[in-house]
């Protein structure tokens, strides 16, 4: 990427010769006195010399020039090398104070390095920065980037050791014979090639597999799994001390290395790098379990009311005439409003009044009551098949709350687990405390409680447990109850700082907002009234926007006129295409990882395996473009490259999410630096982002029904830059937020894009997204544009997301326009300006099915 240029503060600041150093030059002559005074002025920035001409910005050169009185050109004949520049640079260490890095520095800055740095981060590039900065406080001069590596390295090497010894020491003999027993497998032969597709021992391989779909028996066996690994008896605190992203990478090489392979390392080091691998599953499996309990719960309501509407549909069918008497009974009362219903009603039906007694009594004894069906049918599911599983999972899963309000759940709970046992047990005994929560009440109170044979009301005992794991489903959504040894649904305290409640005066201060909930809110509330009305009063008056009832849409954008077509661009696709003729895209995908080094990523998680960089580089890239195209890696296992497909399908461990990340940032980094202005022009700072629905079998815990694509699958979140460069992408369930996505992807993309725009699609929701409190509404054309996203709930309308920079005092900006305020679904987005006798109508909720457009 190009050098920015140095303004004349920086030029001053850095780049001026002290008195002092004016009479180290005075003595030199030409080149020699130009290069000296470069050099000079550069060890005082960087705290080293330059590795040639190309690292001095000419900007730089010409204003020392301009002191030392020297042409700038005649630095290109300066050597940069030989005895003259030695001579040099001693002679500005002496003046500086600075010495060469001897073998004695190399060591302790190695021990330095092991100690202070290398414990906590164990990524080569970032521990590569904190040497030069020792050296320069140390004085010293830092050693060259090859002698550089051979220190990082080394530190890295020792900090693992010592950290490996250290952790493996805090475990018991037992649980350590436990963690070496994972690998090594009685009925295992050791004369195969490691690497070659290599199956581990059952357990092993039994707590690294992916959870299967939404049922039973996947609960059950991820049950048996988090058993599994608790069985190991792992400390609690056993990583406290460790970075999470020194344990993730220790898990990584744990999980893509074969059990030969593991058993190679020594054993400090084998038993941490499987102890973080159950450390990390622990949790992933605790997550798991959750999710499937809520899935589970909401199956077995949602199967419970489709099978009672079909019956009530079935039961509607079997009585023949309903539809006429029906109709008979609606035209004689319209017709004769007045009368009574012995004059009016009864003689239009056949039979009269004895016909319609026998469709009441036909209706009570066979029709059903929709929602006492409906529970009674979801009472049976549950008894009868999922109780199993739920009650399990109350023995493995310990449920808490910091919300003393929340509490009756919990007690619940334990109610339940304490009763789970008893058979033939109706109700609870009389003398047993029954919590009461509020899933209690409504619909379900008559259902919970039954009047026994003496006249005495009694809880179901299990109508209950249905109504405990409703009311758990419901507070876990919004984190009141949370799991112990969970990630996902860990104690959400543990995101806040801890001394937050301390400094809350200061932190909200600091935000700018107000204490009080009540003065936050009706801040809020005039803030969203005042630019929907504004939104409202403007929208009459656009001339490229028409407001209508229409069949196709109320909303008529006029459109938009195509852009000319550059001069230049036929002439540049005929040259290509004459020079290059059609590229395959494997070798499109084989130059960018040559040109970028994007598989460094996952070739340094390998570890110590007997695959060599190269060959495993080459497998990586058939597997991508295998799994890419779609082509499959049987397919792309056929062809002439010598890879057969076990060794193909060996190499897909290596292909995590965080590393495919980190090559897709690669890709976009290098693409980013290789951009010629001339040609591409200044770069952007906006990107767009939307979803794609992708359709996937039911096996696994993360496909999902999609209401409005219809079907399952899962969504893929992208946010694209301005010039069709994808920055981030991210998987995402059908139910989860898109905004939340959206701001997601917009601050953690990691590439060295400055994100300071993001056109998405609200999808109905009201989002408010301040990362720096703002400092006054500006005035004018722009400052008065809307502040708000809002839209359809069907997901109609689209607008532009502005995120302030660090130091700006500006807010989060939105400017909106909308393709749709009224899906399919017929509801409007509040404050909409339209053609009806009322111009507000309160949000209503639901999905129209209608497909997302992506924004201006």
């Amino acid at each position: 990427m190009a050098r920015p240029p140095l303004d004349l503060d920086d030029l001053v600041e850095h780049w001026t010769l002290l008195k002092d150093e004016q009479g180290l030059v005075s003595g030199k002559r030409g080149a020699t006195r130009l290069g000296f005074a470069v050099l000079l002025k550069f060890y005082t920035q960087y705290g080293r010399f330059p590795r040639g001409r190309f690292e001095l910005p000419g900007e730089a050169v010409e204003f020392v020039a301009r002191q030392v009185q020297v042409p700038a050109a005649e630095l290109d004949a300066y050597e940069w090398s030989g005895r003259t520049v030695e001579y040099h640079r001693a002679q500005i260490r002496g003046h500086l104070g600075f010495r060469e890095c001897s073998v004695t520095d190399a060591d302790k800055l190695t021990a330095w390095l092991a100690e202070h740095v290398a414990c906590k981060e164990r990524r080569p590039e970032q521990v590569r920065v904190e040497p030069q900065a020792r050296c320069r406080t140390e004085s010293i001069e830092p050693p060259t980037p090859g002698r550089c590596d051979r220190i990082v390295g080394a530190a890295l090497r020792v900090a693992e050791e010592t950290l490996t010894a250290s952790i493996s020491a805090r475990l018991t003999v037992e649980s350590a014979e436990r963690i070496v027993a994972l690998v090594v497998g009685a009925d295992q032969e050791d004369d195969a090639a490691p690497g070659e597709g290599e199956d581990g021992p059952p357990v092993l391989g039994k707590i690294k597999e992916a959870p299967g779909n939404v049922s039973l028996e996947t609960m059950l066996t991820e049950i048996d799994k988090l058993l599994a690994v608790r069985a190991v008896g792992l400390p609690a605190d056993l990583f406290a001390d460790v970075a999470p992203k020194g344990v993730a990478g220790w898990r990584a090489r744990a999980a893509v290395e074969s059990p030969s392979h593991l058993r190679t390392h020594p054993l400090p080091l084998r038993v941490t790098l499987l102890a973080a691998l159950l450390h990390e599953r622990e949790r992933e499996i605790t997550d798991t379990l959750v999710e499937l309990l809520m899935s589970t719960v909401h199956r077995i309501g949602a199967r419970a009311e489709k099978k009672v509407t079909e019956q009530l549909v079935n039961a509607f069918k079997k009585v023949s005439g309903k539809e006429n008497i029906l109709f008979k009974l609606a035209e004689a009362s319209i017709g004769e409003p007045e009368g009574t219903v012995r004059e009016v009603v009864y003689p239009v039906v056949s039979g009269g009044e004895q016909t319609l007694r026998e469709l009441v009594h036909e209706f009570k004894t066979r029709g059903p009551v929709y929602r006492r069906t409906v529970q009674t049918t979801l009472k049976a599911s549950y008894t009868n098949h999922y109780r199993r599983g739920l009650i399990r999972l109350l023995d493995v899963l310990e449920f808490r709350s910091s919300n003393h309000t929340h509490r009756p759940v919990i007690e619940a709970l334990a109610l339940v687990a304490r009763y789970a046992a008893a058979s033939n047990t109706t109700y609870y005994p009389l003398g047993e405390t029954v919590p009461v929560h509020k899933a209690m009440s409504g619909d379900w109170a008559e259902v919970v409680h039954r009047t026994d044979k003496r006249g005495r009301r009694r809880v179901v005992r299990m109508v209950y447990e249905v109504v405990a794991f409703q009311a758990l489903r419901d507070q876990l959504k919004c984190k009141e109850i949370w799991v112990v040894g969970a990630d996902k649904w860990r104690n959400p305290d543990e995101d806040l700082p801890q001394d937050f409640a301390e400094r809350r005066e200061e932190n909200y201060r600091e935000l700018r907002k107000p204490l009080d909930a009540a003065d936050f809110v009706d801040e809020l509330r005039e803030q969203m009234t005042t630019e929907l009305t504004l939104l409202n009063d403007r929208m009459p008056r656009l001339s490229w926007l028409d407001i209508a009832e229409r069949k196709s849409g109320a909303i008529r954008l006029t459109p938009a006129e195509a852009q000319p077509e550059p001069k230049n661009l036929r002439r540049i696709k005929g040259e290509v295409q004459r020079r290059w003729g059609i590229v395959p895209l494997i070798d499109m995908l084989k130059e960018a990882v040559l040109r970028t080094g994007c598989l460094d990523a996952v070739t340094s998680v390998s570890g110590g395996g007997s695959l060599s960089a190269e060959v495993l580089a080459e497998r990586l890239l058939l597997v991508i473009y295998a799994y890419g195209t779609n082509t499959g890696i049987k397919a792309v296992a056929s062809g002439g490259h010598g890879h057969t497909e076990d060794k193909l399908r060996y190499v897909r461990r290596y292909l995590t999410p965080e590393t495919a990340r980190q090559i897709a940032i690669e890709i976009a980094n290098a693409t980013f630096a290789a951009r010629s202005t001339e040609l591409w022009g200044q770069g952007s700072t906006a990107v767009a982002s939307d979803s794609t629905h992708v359709r996937a079998y039911d096996q696994n815990l993360f496909t999902e029904w999609h209401s409005r694509y219809g079907g399952r699958g899962v969504l893929i979140y992208w946010h694209v830059e301005k010039k069709s460069l994808a920055i981030h992408s991210q998987l995402i369930n059908c139910t989860a937020s898109e905004v939340a996505a959206m701001v997601e992807g917009a601050m953690r993309h990691g590439t060295t894009m400055d994100v300071e725009a993001n056109y998405t699609d609200s999808h109905g929701h009201l989002v408010i997204w301040t990362p720096r409190p703002p400092l006054g509404v500006g005035g004018g054309r722009r400052g008065r544009q809307v502040r708000w996203l809002r839209g359809c709930p069907c997901g109609f309308s689209s607008g532009v997301w502005r995120t302030a920079r660090p130091l700006s005092s500006c807010s989060t900006r939105a400017a909106y326009r909308s393709r749709s305020l009224r899906g399919s679904c017929g509801s409007w987005a509040p404050g909409t300006a339209r053609r009806t006798r009322s111009s507000r109508t309160p949000m209503t909720s639901g999905t129209c099915g209608g497909s997302s457009r992506a924004g201006d």
